[in-house]
């Protein structure tokens, strides 16, 4: 919502009939995403929220880290990666945010900025103190020889050691969600192509040239046109390679991707940031067996949500032989696939993973957070045009 309101009414209609419950009525008030008024108990907003007691991945991830000791990675972890990786230092304390950012290539710093502020607009943060990995490979490997140190990522895989939070993609898509021209997940749910008796047979895929298997994969395109339909849209990593695996086509709308009834999922430098969006429209997946996972990967189970193939390729053919083989049953790993992206990775569960993200992550600190030296404030954004009176925050006395 763009503005604040006392009580909100939505109806749901279809023609003139009203949909299940509709209307629904919402006591207020109901505050604007931009409007600073967090709630202070955190668990009641857990409740409201219907988080999930527990996130598996997260006990997963902090498994490795009994205790964390701010003073101790404040110095430690700027000396192994602050010189070549691109690192933000982050603060949250009295639920204002700061932070102190290492490497040249801080950019994506505005979606992690983003996410922190939203959060301590809504519910009052615990005091924490982290350090975020802007880059897409993890950092801390299994087998390192050194100390393990906390680091977050948006992307985990099976050789490394960060913890994973939701991507940096579908973390955007939630705070811009309805407002951005790019991808979110409420409006794939509402374009997801034709039924699935009418969709096109033929398996579909578009992307840039970030791993060889990609290429592998139009290299079968080119073999067998009539079974699948993959193109790069950009070369980038292998340009020496275009006169074999071009031209390049033009991009298309996603939500033209689901006239297809066969998703092929495949990585990208690391894992491909798109498999939420695949999940939400109602085609089936067929997803590469892959060392790198999000945050969500953990909870899938193949030939539930999705058709798995191997990292190779070497079976991808078959598998989409079985598909056509065996309709229904694929018409029912789309319908899990859908339900998952409906049930885990819409905007609500994205909020719920940050907050216990950091609740439980704050539990391991066995000394309170500080503001450094070289740390800046992140400022909320201005929200001249919609203001909005918390009704949390008491009025300051007339002088």
């Amino acid at each position: 919502m763009y503005a604040s309101y006392q009580n909100l009414k939505i109806e749901v209609k279809t023609g003139d009939k009203h949909v299940a419950q509709s209307p629904y009525v919402l006591k207020g008030p109901i505050y604007h995403e931009n409007c600073d008024c967090p709630q202070e108990d955190s668990s009641a907003w857990l409740e409201e929220m219907n988080c999930p007691q527990t996130m598996p991945q997260i006990q997963r991830d902090l498994a490795n880290f009994p205790t964390v000791d701010p003073d101790k990675i404040a110095k430690e972890i700027p000396q192994r990666f602050g010189q070549r990786q691109s690192l933000c230092h982050y603060t949250i304390r009295d639920n204002e945010v700061y932070i102190k950012t290492y490497g040249e290539h801080v950019g994506f710093r505005i979606f992690m900025d983003a996410i922190l502020l939203s959060l301590t607009r809504k519910v009052k943060m615990p005091d924490v103190e982290f350090f975020v990995n802007l880059g897409d490979w993890p950092l801390e490997k299994k087998k390192s020889p050194q100390n393990l140190h906390p680091i977050f990522s948006w992307c985990g895989s099976s050789e490394s050691k960060d913890i994973v939070m939701p991507t940096y993609d579908l973390t955007d898509s939630v705070l811009e969600s309805m407002g951005r021209v790019s991808l979110d997940m409420m409006s794939v749910q509402a374009n997801t192509g034709p039924s699935w008796e009418d969709k096109n047979t033929t398996a579909f895929w578009r992307g840039r040239d970030s791993r060889k298997e990609r290429l592998e994969l139009v290299k079968l395109s080119r073999k067998y046109p009539e079974i699948i339909d993959a193109a790069f849209t950009n070369f980038f990593f292998f340009k020496h390679d275009e006169s074999l695996y071009g031209p390049i086509v033009k991009h298309i709308s996603f939500f033209d991707f689901f006239k297809y009834k066969y998703q092929i999922n495949i990585d990208g430098t690391v894992a491909a940031y798109r498999l939420p969006y695949l999940l939400a429209g109602n085609s089936v997946v067929l997803k590469q067996d892959s060392i790198y996972y999000e945050h969500f990967y953990n909870e899938l189970q193949p030939w539930k949500h999705y058709i798995p193939f191997k990292s190779d390729l070497s079976d991808l053919l078959e598998k989409l032989q079985w598909a056509k083989e065996h309709d229904e049953e694929a018409k029912n790993i789309a319908k899990s696939g859908q339900e998952f992206a409906r049930n885990h990775l819409m905007g609500d569960h994205i909020f719920c993973y940050y907050f216990k993200l950091f609740q439980e992550y704050a539990s391991l600190q066995v000394s309170e957070p500080k503001i450094r030296d070289g740390m800046e404030k992140v400022p909320q954004p201005d929200d001249d045009l919609f203001p909005c009176t918390c009704h949390r925050k008491k009025a300051k006395d007339e002088l």
